[in-house]
């Protein structure tokens, strides 16, 4: 003969209600999925942390500069480029006016 079964929301053989105990078990099952959800987001952070401090200590380790490092020095020998060129210019014309002036 086949065992009978409670009906949804009849006690069962312990006398609490069968509904009582699935909604706690799924409960706690819900709580623990979201308390490792939580952790498992904590360690990705913690991880992306950690690996970022460790790529930027290799890179001053190889003596890279930084970008804006980098973009200020190219702005200066830039200026200072169109600097010497200027000076280079006006060193020419001075020179052939000194060259008309020694000339009788």
């Amino acid at each position: 003969m086949a065992a009978l079964r409670a009906a949804p929301g009849l006690p069962d053989a312990t006398g609490t209600p069968m509904t009582q105990i699935n909604n706690r078990f799924l409960d706690e099952l819900a709580k623990l999925m979201t308390d490792a959800a939580g952790a498992a987001q904590g360690m990705r952070r913690e991880f992306e942390t950690m690996l970022k401090a460790q790529g930027e200590r290799l890179l001053r380790d190889m003596d890279v500069v930084q970008r804006e490092e980098f973009e200020a020095v190219k702005e200066m020998a830039s200026k200072a480029r169109e600097e010497n060129e200027q000076l280079t210019a006006r060193v020419a014309a001075l020179e052939a006016l000194i060259a008309a002036f020694r000339q009788p």
